[in-house]
């Protein structure tokens, strides 16, 4: 009876904790895409553009806290090689899960978090243009799973936090190989991000 009692105390208590919501915007520090060198390929990537999502976060004791994050980033990349084009778009999905600490200061707090992470590609469309005409081919693609690590500061102003953030991702596999195999999702990711909590 005693352990079903703290059992029961202990959800009551997470319950009681503080929900923060918010946003998040940034941009990548890194490129989504790693291509095989050649000489006869030629690349142009547009992957540096924006990340944009919700997030919330679960205050607990001691400078603790756990956040959740559902994060966009659109995708595209143009390639060359001799004869032949191609073209691929796709939007990424991204969703970390966190586990953070602030260090005990007044306004400004600096934090650290890590935790994991889950990655998924929709809408994907691979166009290839050669001598023989257009043609949309198959791509190869996974749903990896990161590991996450970042740091940064939260700014408490009034009833808002602003919570800029540089955060690493190591995948453990590529997303997205072309049909070709000269271009694969990079598996190490930097990112800016700035959150505003209520």
């Amino acid at each position: 009876m005693k352990p079903l009692f703290l059992i029961l105390l202990g959800a009551a208590a997470a319950i009681a904790q503080p929900v923060t919501f918010g946003v998040k915007v940034g941009v990548p520090l890194t490129d989504f895409f790693s291509t095989v060198e050649s000489k006869n390929f030629g690349f142009n990537s547009n992957t540096k553009q924006y990340i944009a999502g919700g997030t919330v976060e679960v205050r607990l004791p001691f400078g603790l806290g756990v956040e959740l994050d559902g994060l966009y980033h659109p995708l595209s990349y143009g390639g060359a090689s001799g004869a032949s084009t191609e073209a691929v778009t796709a939007h990424s999905f991204e969703f970390p899960l966190l586990v953070k600490y602030r260090f005990p200061t007044k306004v400004v707090k600096p934090f650290i978090d890590a935790g994991v992470a889950f990655s998924t590609l929709s809408d994907l469309k691979t166009t290839v243009v050669t001598t023989l005409g257009i043609s949309n081919a198959p791509s190869t693609t996974k749903n990896p799973m990161g590991f996450v690590m970042g740091g940064g500061v939260d700014i408490h102003l009034l009833i808002i936090h602003i919570q800029p953030e540089i955060r690493y991702t190591h995948w453990g596999s590529a997303a997205f190989v072309d049909p070709l195999s000269l271009v694969q999702g990079s598996q190490n990711q930097a990112e800016f991000l700035l959150g505003v909590t209520f």
